[in-house]
């Protein structure tokens, strides 16, 4: 089975960011993948903020991670940077352990500057933990996302389309390199 693991990165829930992620992950599930989400704003804050590297909090998180053949970052977009939440989540993972794995950045912010932030910020920490196949970032702006009552988003029909787009290539790339490399998707 093919498997994805959606990491979450706004320090806020409800969130205009998660609700996307959320939105993502049941379109992919209707393509037959096995989806996890975590989300790092419910891993212990000290452990984050003291880098604590064993912390048993980390363990469930390092484990969906290994056995994961996609990745989806998903993270809000704050003064032209990712989540510092985020960004603590990430020091603390194994070098390398996107290796093998196909990573699919999302991003939400205020105003379309900001879009540049995921290529000059984000893309070189998931380069530096190994991955290679990282898909084009899905930036949307805040007004493209409305928030329904029960915390579910509706995304305006531009944003709508291009995440759909992203997907099917994300599908396409998961189930392709878990094919090419299965022993290298899951060496971590």
């Amino acid at each position: 089975m093919t498997r994805i693991l959606a990491i979450a990165g706004s320090p806020s829930h409800p969130s205009r960011t998660y609700g996307i992620l959320e939105y993502a992950a049941k379109l992919l599930e209707k393509e037959g993948l096995h989806i996890d989400i975590i989300s790092v704003r419910d891993l212990p804050a000290e452990d984050l903020v003291f880098g604590k590297y064993d912390s048993p909090a980390l363990e469930q998180p390092k484990a969906l991670l290994a056995q994961a053949d996609g990745v989806i970052i998903a993270t809000p977009i704050y003064k032209a940077a990712y989540t510092g939440v985020l960004k603590a989540f990430l020091d603390l993972l194994p070098q390398k352990s996107l290796t093998g794995k196909v990573v699919l950045p999302l991003a939400t912010g205020g105003t379309i500057a900001h879009l540049l932030a995921i290529e000059y910020a984000l893309k070189p920490i998931l380069g530096e933990l190994g991955a290679r196949h990282i898909l084009a970032t899905v930036y949307a702006v805040d007004k493209q996302i409305q928030k329904q009552p029960d915390d579910s988003v509706l995304l305006d029909e531009e944003l709508e389309q291009r995440l759909k787009d992203v997907l099917q290539e994300f599908v396409k790339a998961v189930k392709f390199s878990a094919i090419e490399s299965p022993q290298l998707a899951h060496a971590n």
